[in-house]
Order: C-alpha cells, then sequence, then structure tokens
C-alpha cells in the first residue's frame, strides 16, 4: 500500500472551545485511521502551548480535527501558516468567514445561494422590537458557534430573551431567522466533490447538541430518499457555497426544503465532525468511501498545500 507521505502526521484535537469533547472524539477516530492505513500519525491535544508541543514531536503535517472557536475560525490554520506546517482543510480567510453565520449568510446570498431571512442582534440591543416583516416561529443562534449549541427554536414571544441569552453565552452577538418548517439534510463535500445527501430526522422534531450525539436520538438516511433533481439541487448549492467562500478539503453544507421543496442553506462547516457517527463518514459511506480513505482524502488537501508552499519556501 503506498502512502500520500512519509512525514509525521500530528493530529490536532481538543482545544478550548465548547466542542471540545466533541474535538477529542473526532481527533481519535481520525488518528485511528491514519495508523490502520500505515501513516506516521500522533494525537496533540491542543492548548496554549501546542507550537512548542508540535516542534517537541517533530509534527510535520497537521490534520486539523478541532471544532469550534479557535479551531474552525481561523486561529489554528493562521498560527500553521506562521510556523510553515502545511495543514488539512480550508485557509485562514475562508475559515474565519464561515464561522461567522451572518457573514456567510450575506456572502452566500449576494451570490445565488438562497438562505431564511434573517438579522443580527447584539447583546445590547436584545429589547429593541422585531424588525417588521418577522414572526414567530425564529430561530435564535449564535454567530459563531457549532455543535448547534445555543441554538432555540422560539414559538412563543415570552421565550425570546431566553433564546437570546442562550446564545450570548457563546459571543456577544445573535443571528435570529425564520424557522423554515420543511426537511433538513446536509451535503458533504471532499476535494471539490459533493457527496451523496443526507437526511437529518431528530425523534424530538429539533437537530440540537443532544439530538447530534444521543445514539438513537436522530434517524438518519443517507442518501436521502429524495428526487434526482432535487438531490443534485443540494448538491450543486452545497458546492456553490464552497467555492464561493474558498474552502478546500472536507466541508459540510446544512439545509432545509420548505414544504414546497424550496432549498435554504442554514450554514457552512469547516471542520466537519469526523467521529464515526459524524455527518460527513455517513455520506463518505453512502459514496462507497470507506472512513480511512475519507481520513486519507482529507490529508490531500494538506498536502496540496504543502507542494503550493515550496516556491516561495526556495524564493526565500
Amino acid at each position: 500500500m503506498k502512502l500520500l507521505t512519509a512525514k509525521r502526521i500530528a493530529v490536532l484535537m481538543g482545544g478550548q472551545s465548547a466542542e471540545h469533547e466533541i474535538s477529542i472524539r473526532s481527533g481519535r477516530a481520525v488518528w485511528t485511521a491514519l495508523i490502520q492505513k500505515g501513516y506516521d500519525a500522533i494525537p496533540l491535544e491542543v492548548d496554549s502551548s501546542v507550537v512548542g508541543r508540535l516542534r517537541e514531536v517533530r509534527g510535520q503535517i497537521a490534520f486539523i480535527a478541532l471544532h469550534g472557536p479557535g479551531g474552525e475560525d481561523g486561529t489554528i490554520q493562521g498560527m500553521l501558516e506562521v510556523i510553515r506546517i502545511p495543514y488539512t482543510g480550508s485557509g485562514v480567510q475562508a475559515c474565519a468567514v464561515a464561522m461567522d453565520k451572518a457573514m456567510t449568510k450575506v456572502l452566500l446570498e449576494q451570490n445565488g445561494v438562497p438562505g431564511p431571512r434573517g438579522f443580527v442582534l447584539e447583546q445590547g440591543d436584545r429589547r429593541k422590537p422585531l424588525p417588521s416583516g418577522f414572526k414567530l416561529p425564529l430561530v435564535v443562534k449564535p454567530v459563531s458557534q457549532g455543535s448547534t449549541l445555543g441554538i432555540t427554536i422560539v414559538r412563543k414571544s415570552r421565550n425570546l430573551q431566553k433564546a437570546l441569552d442562550a446564545a450570548f453565552v457563546y459571543g456577544p452577538a445573535a443571528l435570529v431567522e425564520e424557522y423554515i418548517d420543511g426537511r433538513e439534510f446536509t451535503v458533504g463535500i471532499l476535494n471539490d466533490k459533493a457527496l451523496p445527501v443526507v437526511e437529518i430526522i431528530p425523534q424530538g422534531g429539533f437537530y440540537d447538541f443532544a439530538a447530534k450525539y444521543t445514539p438513537g436520538a436522530t434517524v438518519y438516511k443517507a442518501p436521502a430518499p429524495l428526487p434526482g433533481r432535487t438531490a443534485k439541487l443540494l448538491q450543486a448549492l452545497a458546492l456553490q457555497a464552497h467555492r464561493r467562500l474558498g474552502c478546500r478539503g472536507a466541508t459540510r453544507v446544512d439545509f432545509r426544503l420548505d414544504r414546497k421543496g424550496r432549498p435554504f442553506l442554514l450554514e457552512l462547516n469547516t471542520v466537519p465532525g469526523m467521529t464515526e457517527t459524524s455527518l460527513l463518514p455517513m455520506a463518505a459511506k453512502a459514496a462507497r468511501l470507506s472512513y480511512e480513505d475519507m481520513v486519507e482524502a482529507i490529508l490531500e488537501s494538506a498536502l496540496a498545500r504543502e507542494a503550493e508552499w515550496a516556491p516561495q519556501r526556495h524564493r526565500g
């Protein structure tokens, strides 16, 4: 079996975000897959000493399995750019934009990718009345957070302030959007190719953190039972969003289809979950790609970045 690289791969996981434990699970699954493939890989939990520890363990390539702020907002990517360690996935700018749901929304809607109508509320604006044209139910979520942390569906006006409180735990701004009544789907992108669509059916009616990570709480259908034309539309929109933000490697794009079959993009994730029960591996499996082969395909994005950097090193 031919390896893509003989260099030592540090799998970066953990970090200091609210998604620490999920990141550990993702990272350990990735590390195990790389070892099974025959790569020289080591797990590395990220903290403030990560630069020194990368040098200590002689990490030459970084496989990023960090979720949430610090991991998929351009922070770790920027650090790796400075110390010139090639890394998997999207670059600094794409990660920073995608982590900001409000900015992503504006940018994609300007480029023809539809999303739910919404607006941003800062903590100091929380008592302001809703803009005209908005009515319940609404979805309230942090502008910069993942794993559906801090997200609430508000069906009664008296619950709006409580929902804002939950969102403000994770940052000073909340994105408030109209609720799209319908079905939920996700599309994985792997090296600029769309994977089969996955349908998400939470048994409690709401795909929150517990529904994501509690066994049996959500039913998944991969590939999703959709007309071919609709599946292709979701894949095309996901790929359009991926490219417009300048993403690379693996991303995951979440959608809802309303009762009329119209698609609405919810968000784009530049470091999707990588546990064996996560959505990206599920989509890869539907494409007849093993978990180990999917991990190796993501590794290719780091090697492509390394090749791009090589001429710059020579010029230096």
